[in-house]
């Protein structure tokens, strides 16, 4: 059987980090192009003139647009080639982020996040969007991020919904890495044909990508409650920098070697509503947790552990927390059949999944959630 493991060459985490940013750029010359908004770049400022002097590298200011779209990527290359740069930063939220992969090609790409919203940062893929914000397509390069750098001070300034919307997102590593190891399932299933032999074709999940999985589960559990209240006091503890490690590397890890599974398919077919735009990608995926409990029928103990999790930190339980007050039979369906296209994750689950079978799932998933929040039982 062949297995697979991906990772980013180096995590680092902790208290002011950003001061050594230097050091890791200096691994690869002196110039870097630093990609970020400028609202971003100018809130850490003093770090970085620090760390530039410090280590006598020089940070590129790329101007970023704010969309990381196909001509911005473009035009950001160009300008590294003229300036010579010998790496790339990415600095901020998710699109900064994608924009320096896709810059970087997966070559000599440092990534500093600000907030702890998704586990993107460890990976090896983007999100394309058109130069007005509509999704345009994936991209997928040949390794991760040449280093991780998280500065747990800044991400304990940002807004606390994102701290939130990332343990959403975790939420889902160890249920979806759960039914991959049962279904034995390809890690990059539903990828494009084009990027699947570069990626380990063919590859079975780790029992190492399902053990931190699991310790992704654990940990959010134990300290996304406490993690919650230091952000909000925007100070740093050791449950904070427990989740934020949790939100960032255990669920990136989790999710790329262990394989996504019903609840990232879910979140994609809920994405046609209008209604759920205004939220974050780990509110939905949150629900979409719920909804692939339901579709394996998980024991009850198990539902009510991960409704009171959610209920604690103030995850989405219901279709009315991600803004859908109401959905039609025709609205329903559509979710469902965006949900289990060919190329979805959702048939990484360990038996068959139908257009009724989803649809079932999303109304019982809603209606107990609503019921849980209101009286604490299922019905």
């Amino acid at each position: 059987m062949r297995k697979a493991f991906i990772s980013p060459s180096k995590y680092v985490q902790g208290e002011n980090e950003l001061l050594n940013l230097g050091y890791f750029v200096a691994s690869f010359g002196k110039k870097a192009l630093l990609i970020g908004n400028q609202s971003d770049i100018e809130r850490v400022r003093k770090q970085l003139d620090y760390t530039a002097e410090k280590y006598n590298c020089v940070f590129i200011t790329a101007d970023f647009n704010g969309e990381c779209s196909r001509i911005e990527v473009e035009r950001l290359k160009k300008l590294a080639i003229t300036e010579q740069c010998d790496c790339t930063i990415g600095l901020g939220g998710g699109k900064a982020i994608d924009t320096a992969k896709c810059v970087a090609e997966g070559d000599a790409v440092i990534i500093v996040p600000t907030i702890a919203a998704t586990d993107a940062p460890t990976s090896h893929s983007a999100v394309l969007y058109t130069p007005d914000g509509a999704f345009d397509d994936y991209a997928y390069f040949k390794q991760s991020p040449s280093v991780v750098l998280i500065d747990t001070n800044i991400i304990a300034q940002a807004p606390v919904r994102f701290l939130v919307a990332g343990m959403g997102d975790a939420l889902s590593t160890y249920f979806e890495a759960r039914a991959n190891q049962k279904s034995y399932a390809n890690i990059n299933a539903g990828l494009p044909c084009g990027v699947r032999e570069q990626l380990c074709e063919g590859a079975k999940p780790t029992l190492a990508a399902y053990a931190l999985a699991t310790l992704c589960y654990q940990t959010l559990l134990k300290d996304g409650k406490k993690a919650k209240a230091s952000c909000i006091d925007k100070v740093v503890t050791p449950a904070l920098e427990n989740v934020i490690e949790a939100n960032i590397l255990l669920s990136g890890l989790g999710f790329e070697s262990g394989g996504l599974a019903g609840a990232h398919a879910i979140h994609d077919g809920l994405t046609i509503l209008e209604e759920t735009h205004h939220y974050y990608h780990g509110e939905k995926v949150a629900f979409g947790t719920l909804v692939q409990l339901i579709l394996e029928n998980s024991p009850e103990e198990e539902l009510k552990e991960v409704l009171d999790f959610c209920l604690s930190v103030n995850l989405p339980i219901c279709l009315e927390d991600i803004g859908v007050k109401t959905i039609s039979d025709q609205q329903l369906t559509a979710v469902a059949e965006k949900t289990i296209i060919p190329e979805e994750s959702i048939h990484s689950m360990p038996f068959p999944v139908t257009v009724e079978g989803v649809k079932a799932a999303i109304l019982l998933a809603d209606s107990i959630g609503k019921n849980y929040k209101t009286t604490g039982k299922f019905a």
